[in-house]
Formats: C-alpha cells, structure tokens, sequence
C-alpha cells in the first residue's frame, strides 16, 4: 500500500490516502492510535485533484550516523561501536516536489540519500520476544541534506541537519516492504552519486528499532534516518537531487539559492 497525506479537496483538511490507479483514497482512523485503515464512507480523490502533502509529521526524526563503513571512511570518520544518534527538526520536512533552500552561512551543503522507517505503533523497550518490524508502518525516501562545514565546525549536528527544507521525504509511505536488502541511490543533474544496498548497513533496521526504542519512546509517524551509502557530494543552486529506494519510489527536489 502507498500511503499519503493530501489536502482533502472538499474539507480542505489534510487527510492520510492510499494511492492507487491515479485515484486517493481517504484512509479513516488515526495514525496516532496506530489504526488507519480504508474509509469506505467516502469517495476517492482523483490524484490530480489532491494536494499532496509531505507523508509525514512526525514528532521527531532520528537519525543514524556512520551506519555504511565507505561513508563513514570517505569522511575520515571511524565506525561507532554502536549506533550514532542525532536528531533533525521536524521543521526541517518537504514533500516530493519541494524546494531545498541553500543557507547563506553555509558554503559547502551535501545531500545524504536514505532508506528512511516511519514508525506505525508506539513503542518503547520492546521486548525481546517482538519482532521491532511490527511497529513499523512502512518506508519512504529521505535526504539528510546537510551543512558539510557547519557540522565540522559545530562538532554536534543540530545546526548543520536542521535548516528549514533540510529534510526531504516522500514520495509517498510504502507499506509490507522487507527492508533488509533494498538498493539506495542519489542522482544530481541524473548523475549517480550514491549506490548502496541496506544489506550493507552496519546496524539492520530491526537493530535500530530495538536500540532507539530502549533510549526515547517512538510514536506513530516518527521517522528512523537509516544512514546514507557513500558517495555524499555538494548541491549547488539549480541542482536536480533525486533518491531513490527500491520499491518506493524516486523522492525529487530542486536546489535554489538563498532567499534575499
């Protein structure tokens, strides 16, 4: 199932919706209690009729540091004994289609393609018995764009993750993937960049999700940034990045200069 959220055309209210056949579909429920399913009640949307939204709004958005062992060393960056977490503003979201906005203070930003989790139930220290994929709603795309000198200026990595469009994610939600072995790739201008598969991930999916999950409570539309694949590289104004991950989709965004 592909998921969305759009911009209901009558209600003017965002909605989430399964896309299929070129039609939106409402979905009922809330994401919250983890219990969105299909809303016969109401028609379907003609696709081009909805407003299409980022596919998440998530609380917070984890990320993973050095989780691919070339990109750690194409950085010059040592492999953490365990996970590296850090987190990025919710603020920081687009949708498929945005604008990636270069910061004035910045001269050097780079993209990040990833396998990106959104978490489906809440969950918190799950047990060793559960399997951590049953929290898991679905994946999607995302670009850990980043602000290569602030981040080696600041040390920490709030700043240089954190401007507003920094956080490209979409197109859509897929549900019922095995993220164990899917391909990961960046295109700028339609130039691979980054090629990776999540089969080389230091820590799997599964990994991240008990891991996290014992430190912060996950909520449902939280997002898990898996790492990125080597390869990272400068955007410039004007660029054309796309990620993309196998069984998803392709996530695409323009790069423009800083705003007067």
């Amino acid at each position: 199932m592909r998921i969305c959220r759009f911009i209901h055309p009558e209600t003017q209210t965002p909605r989430y919706g399964m896309i299929e056949r070129g039609e939106v579909y409402p979905l009922g429920g809330n994401l919250a209690d983890g219990d969105l399913a299909l809303e016969d009640a109401e028609p379907a949307v003609g696709l081009e009729g909805a407003r299409l939204l980022p596919p998440v709004a998530p609380s917070k958005i984890v990320c993973v540091g050095r989780n691919y062992r070339e990109h750690a060393a194409e950085l010059g960056n040592p492999m953490p004994a365990e996970p590296l977490l850090f987190l990025k503003a919710p603020s920081a979201v687009i949708g498929d289609g945005g604008e990636i906005e270069l910061p004035a203070m910045s001269e050097r930003v780079e993209h990040e393609g990833e396998l990106a989790v959104v978490i489906g139930r809440r969950a918190r220290r799950i047990p060793d018995a559960e399997d951590p994929l049953a929290y898991v709603l679905g994946y999607t795309c995302l670009n850990d764009v980043t602000a290569r000198d602030l981040q080696r200026r600041d040390v920490q990595f709030t700043r240089a993750k954190s401007f507003d469009t920094f956080c490209p994610v979409g197109p859509f939600v897929v549900t019922g993937l095995d993220p164990t072995d899917l391909s990961v790739r960046t295109r700028v201008n339609g130039d691979l960049r980054q090629s990776g598969r999540t089969s080389q991930m230091a820590f799997p999916v599964a990994h991240l999700l008990r891991y996290i999950a014992g430190v912060m409570t996950l909520e449902p539309g939280d997002v898990i940034a898996t790492g990125t694949p080597a390869g990272v590289g400068p955007l410039r104004a004007g660029d054309v990045v796309e990620v993309e991950v196998e069984g998803v989709g392709v996530l695409r965004n323009a790069v423009r200069a800083p705003a007067a």
